[in-house]
């Protein structure tokens, strides 16, 4: 299928499935956190009408059309140019019928759809806190890495509102957030299920966490052993390896 591309963009090869992305060579482009979440959400169930909150280029959602047996996947996001590329991205996967994508605020779903609604929620927000760290130049990586347009919260009462009960949700976040996550989660609801720290290695300290949580479930927090990155040699684990199709 022939696409346009802009002039910054570039297509990227998932490796899996003949799936392709497209990203901006100077904005925001996915990372390891986008795969190790799609990893994580895999066991949603058959069937399920799922939401992206903050859905970038649509790394996530175009993954689990294929990790998983979902009936449809509903992006979100808010940065039209970023949307505008996702929308591509659909078409050239062929994903068009289970993979929707909305140009809209995460703040604003309320209005957009009914309360209790899907089955599963997966989301990977930005991670600092509005005035917080350093920076980038870009406003596209700005939006992207920093709180500017919706905090934590907007994220965990949106899924609230909109996950059914007993509905999944699924975050890939950092570690210094992480009593800021559990309180919000249980704050609207959503009961910490499952919790697993990522490291890039044995040696170093935790560099990013992944979050399980079920709407209206009973108390109980399973931590899963720690998923490392790299060996001490510097090449990928077998378990990356792995979930990376290699």
């Amino acid at each position: 299928m022939e696409i346009k591309l802009n002039k910054n963009e570039k297509i990227e090869d998932l490796q899996f499935k003949n799936l392709k992305i497209i990203q901006d060579k100077k904005g925001f482009c996915f990372g390891i956190d986008s795969i190790l979440l799609t990893d994580f959400a895999k066991e949603i169930k058959e069937n399920s009408k799922v939401l992206d909150l903050g859905t970038g280029t649509g790394i996530i959602a175009t993954l689990l059309c294929e990790k998983t047996k979902l009936k449809e996947i509903i992006g979100i996001e808010k940065q039209n140019e970023v949307f505008e590329m996702a929308k591509k991205s659909i078409k050239l996967n062929k994903l068009e019928n289970k993979f929707k994508i909305i140009n809209e605020d995460v703040k604003n779903l309320v209005q957009k759809f009914e309360k209790n609604t899907f089955d599963a929620i997966v989301t990977n927000p930005p991670y600092k806190k509005k005035g917080t760290g350093i920076k980038n130049e870009e406003e596209k990586k700005i939006i992207a890495r920093h709180e500017t347009t919706a905090t934590l919260e907007d994220f965990i009462k949106t899924s609230k509102d909109l996950l059914k009960d007993k509905g999944e949700f699924y975050m890939v976040h950092r570690p210094e957030r992480l009593v800021d996550i559990l309180a919000l989660m249980r704050n609207y609801k959503i009961e910490p299920k499952i919790l697993r720290f990522v490291y890039a290695n044995e040696r170093s300290e935790p560099k990013l966490i992944l979050i399980k949580g079920i709407k209206n479930a009973k108390p109980f927090l399973k931590i899963e052993k720690n998923l490392y990155i790299y060996k001490q040699e510097g090449e990928y684990t077998e378990e990356i390896k792995k979930i990376y199709n290699k």
